[in-house]
């Protein structure tokens, strides 16, 4: 039920009753044969915003008399729901609200179809919420208003509930999340920001596709839930009696393609980690992985870099985007910085100089980083990037070169293995993207999965296990191979200014109202 507004000192009404109008009005149109759920359809010509944009073109003049001159050529039909109702006489004027804005619509007494009176009679109960379609002409009032002059309102929908009020909105943080129909209803901004959401997904495909990758879809419900660092959701498939859990990454998948010849592949698919909720992490989000045949990470980080400058430039209008009131501007080379590089800048410790596990733990007591038992120097590190480090990476940031322990699916840089072709994207403190030069060396693979599966058994949930058809794969052969993950929710909330990744995900993960 919608929001209502005594919080905000507006005149307690009796919500029952004003519910029970609502279905008395229907039932009476029922009666009259006018039951507008009999509908099945309504030619809409424009939208509301089409018109307003190129108002020249389908506006109306007056004739000597100041009556409207109704042009044929120029009849529009719109459809959309009534926002706002103003009933003075023999004259009205509603707001109408369609997919790309609103629009005033002016009815006249004596100007409604066949029977004009009657048929004013009808607009005059139509309530706030109601769905119409509207057949009129463009005009505009004396006071300037660009509007439509109806010659015909048809009620479409007979909205049985109560919108919040109208100049307050609806500004209860929860039920927007929960009730989100309600929200794009009363909150032009969440709309467009999900619009907006559309474009990025279309311009990614388009450009992807322009660069010859190929759109794949690779299995949700899978026997190992690899490729990432992430606690799985578990479940069972009754009909062959197996549990199975709900993917965590695309990777595996893809790079078996990648084996199979597929030279460049992309999924954009919904991947679901078992994982608290917070302004950046939803349970279930939606991951862009792609794999392209002979390249590394070299050319993962050029691909991410043009996409990036692209996706600013047409979906936003400037290689120059504002976060935040921070402004970031993509229009520059990338800075490329290594990890051992950016936590000697912003920490002021040198890990060249670090042998030894020891000598790490020793760091990180010094420096108040908290760390298990089980870490060794590598996984230290990254301890430091994440405490002394993402914060500054405010402007686009490649961090390259991470430690072996926390990359047990890349290739070894060969002139230091303790480092692998890795790298992370940063924009304002936050991981956008992630990639690899990817390993492609089943031997080396393997002993990387055995590691993985010692820290399972010392009860991390979030390592991976040997996927032995993968490890097949691998023995076929895999060309080398660079690949990235993009998180397509932080890139919204980025090119759109949205605080939080609820406000870029139609409908969030919400505790349920019955716990």
């Amino acid at each position: 039920m919608a929001e209502q507004n005594n919080k905000n000192n507006q005149p307690q009404v009796d919500t029952k009753q004003l519910l029970k109008v609502r279905r008395d009005k229907l039932a009476d149109l029922q009666e009259r044969g006018k039951d507008p759920f009999q509908i099945t359809k309504y030619d809409v010509t424009h939208h509301s915003m089409e018109i307003k944009n190129n108002f020249e073109q389908y506006e109306c003049g007056h004739d000597e008399e100041g009556k409207l001159v109704k042009d044929p050529a120029k009849l529009v039909s719109i459809a959309g729901r009534i926002m706002l109702k103003r009933v003075m006489g023999k004259a009205s004027f509603c707001n109408v609200q369609d997919l790309e804005g609103n629009i005033q619509v002016y009815v006249a007494r004596n100007e409604l179809g066949e029977e004009p009176f009657e048929e004013y009679k009808d607009f005059k109960k139509m309530d706030i919420g109601d769905i119409v379609g509207i057949k009129g002409y463009p005009f505009k009032t004396k006071t300037g208003e660009m509007s439509i002059h109806a010659v015909e309102v048809t009620l479409l929908t007979k909205s049985l509930q109560i919108l919040p009020e109208k100049h307050h909105g609806l500004t209860n943080t929860d039920l927007r999340y929960r009730q989100r129909y309600l929200d794009l209803i009363m909150n032009q901004d969440a709309k467009e920001v999900f619009i907006k959401r559309s474009k990025i997904i279309s311009e990614i495909r388009k450009y992807l596709d322009g660069q010859g990758f190929m759109e794949v879809e690779t299995p949700m419900l899978v026997h190992n839930a690899g490729g990432a660092a992430a606690r799985p959701f578990d479940t069972h498939f009754n009909a062959l009696d197996e549990d199975v859990k709900l993917r965590i990454s695309l990777e595996l998948y893809l790079k078996r393609l990648i084996v199979g010849g597929l030279e460049k592949v992309y999924e954009i698919g919904r991947v679901f980690r078992n994982e608290g909720v917070d302004t950046r992490h939803n349970p279930e989000f939606t991951l862009m992985e792609l794999y392209q045949a002979y390249t590394d990470y070299n050319g993962m980080m050029d691909l991410t870099e043009n996409l990036y400058r692209h996706l600013a430039e047409t979906v936003c209008g400037s290689a120059k985007i504002v976060y935040n009131g921070i402004e970031m501007d993509l229009s520059k080379p990338f800075e490329r910085l290594t990890m051992v590089d950016a936590v000697k800048k912003y920490a002021g410790v040198d890990w060249n100089e670090v042998e030894t596990v020891e000598q790490a733990r020793e760091l990180a007591k010094e420096k108040h980083v908290e760390f298990e038992e089980h870490h060794k120097k590598g996984d230290i590190l990254n301890l430091f990037f994440e405490e002394f480090v993402e914060e500054h990476l405010v402007q686009p940031t490649f961090i390259m070169d991470h430690p072996i322990e926390i990359s047990p699916l890349t290739k070894k840089k060969p002139d230091n293995p303790e480092y692998v072709e890795r790298f992370e994207f940063f924009m304002n403190g936050w991981e956008m993207a992630n990639a690899y030069s990817e390993l492609n060396d089943p031997i080396d693979q393997r002993e990387r999965f055995k590691a993985q599966e010692e820290l399972l058994a010392l009860g991390d949930e979030e390592a991976n296990a040997t996927d032995e058809d993968f490890m097949n794969a691998l023995e076929i052969g895999m060309p080398p191979t660079g690949g990235i993950g993009f998180g397509i929710d932080r890139m919204c909330m980025l090119l759109t200014d949205s605080a939080a990744i609820r406000d870029v995900l139609l409908f969030p993960t919400m505790k349920s109202l019955d716990k």
